[in-house]
């Protein structure tokens, strides 16, 4: 697997602004993490992607800015459209949706220029939307999405053929969105994609270049098991094509009023951080933020809630960390076919509403150092083993 972090920590919405946050940052993190070289997860709003779509002495710009640094750029974010870190974001984060023509022309700029960036060798990935929010959704926003991914894979394709670069699209269910669960996403996506005996004028998905984003932040949050869920994936015939290295917030007693008060402290307005409770009869009760969790469930089993925790970092107890459910999604992912070719990002990019905060440098360093450190040596010993 090849190692990065998400630059959508970063606030970064033109070029000088990116080349500014990869000086700033990304540059000193791969130093202090002592690496020779860094993967950095590029986030490129839809106005910058398209503007290095279109321009190549952009492009040589951002170019020389990784090099520079010591960076390698193989994946990008491309779920934010744009103003990841404004005031509030909440669920503009999921607009444009599917079923907008300018969620597929961004996600097709963004492949674009990836395919111009990536070494020599490389194939490279570009995480997405689950769909849409879940609501307002219907059999014809469906049929549309359906299309637009098709469309998206079959220009995958040619862009293969044209440029010899392999870019590939994962999509990332997500708590309350269409595709809440890895569950959901296999549901959906198998039965659209192109088969074997297809071929190319069959239609449908191509299986090839459409896979799924595995977040295990939203993984942990939807109580599946990991590895229970990363076999259903490739027993479907679908690839993991990325891994973002995430880790929710675990709250083992949430009536306690400790627990309770210590949730509180993760209340903030800019991000939604969906919540779920785990039932005795096994059945997982939603709230679509904190707020609304500490309102209206009922507190009578486990809670995990979507606020992407630093991975080396144990929040204060009585609250913990999903880090079990990380190690565990990864260890499956290197034991499935393709797994070792998956991207695997360090997403924490909510270091600016964390409480307590800290150097955000050393910090991705030393997440990126308990990255290498715990899954990936744990995780080729385990499946060696």
């Amino acid at each position: 697997m090849e190692l990065s972090y998400c630059t959508n920590v970063h606030p970064a919405e033109d070029l000088d602004g990116v080349l500014d946050q990869l000086d700033a940052f990304a540059g000193p993190v791969r130093l202090a993490a002592g690496l020779d070289r860094l993967g950095v997860g590029l986030w490129l709003p839809a106005a910058l992607a398209h503007e290095l779509d279109r321009d190549a002495r952009a492009r040589l710009r951002l170019r020389d800015g990784l090099e520079r640094n010591g960076l390698e750029l193989r994946t990008i974010n491309a779920f934010p459209y744009a103003a990841f870190h404004a005031e509030v974001v909440k669920l503009d984060v999921y607009r444009p949706d599917w079923t907008e023509a300018l969620r597929c022309e961004y996600t097709l700029a963004c492949a674009r220029v990836l395919a111009h960036l990536l070494p020599e060798g490389a194939a490279g990935s570009i995480s997405t939307l689950p769909l849409a929010w879940r609501e307002p959704w219907s059999a014809d926003d469906d049929a549309v999405a359906t299309a637009a991914f098709a469309e998206v894979s079959a220009a995958l394709a040619d862009l293969r053929e044209r440029t010899g670069r392999t870019v590939r699209i994962a999509i990332e269910p997500e708590p309350g969105c269409v595709l809440d669960t890895v569950a959901d996403i296999v549901d959906w996506l198998a039965p659209r994609l192109r088969t074997a005996d297809a071929g190319d004028a069959g239609g449908g998905i191509d299986p090839e270049f459409v896979g799924v984003c595995l977040d295990t932040c939203h993984l942990a949050v939807s109580f599946a098991d990991p590895v229970e869920a990363v076999r259903a994936v490739a027993a479907a015939g679908i690839r993991v094509v990325k891994v973002q290295a995430s880790a929710a917030l675990h709250a083992e007693s949430p009536a306690d009023p400790a627990t309770r008060e210590a949730l509180a402290g993760f209340v903030e307005a800019r991000y939604l951080h969906q919540t779920r409770e785990l039932a005795a009869d096994g059945r997982v009760l939603p709230a679509d933020d904190l707020p609304d969790a500490l309102d209206l469930l009922p507190a009578d089993g486990p809670w995990r809630v979507h606020f992407h925790m630093p991975l080396h970092l144990a929040p204060p107890a009585p609250l913990a960390a999903t880090a079990d459910v990380l190690r565990e999604a990864v260890a499956a992912v290197l034991a499935i076919p393709h797994g070792d070719e998956a991207h695997l990002d360090v997403e924490t990019y909510t270091w600016s509403v964390l409480p307590g905060g800290g150097d955000l440098v050393a910090g991705i360093a030393a997440e990126l150092r308990w990255a290498s450190d715990e899954l990936l040596a744990e995780a080729v010993a385990e499946v060696r083993a």
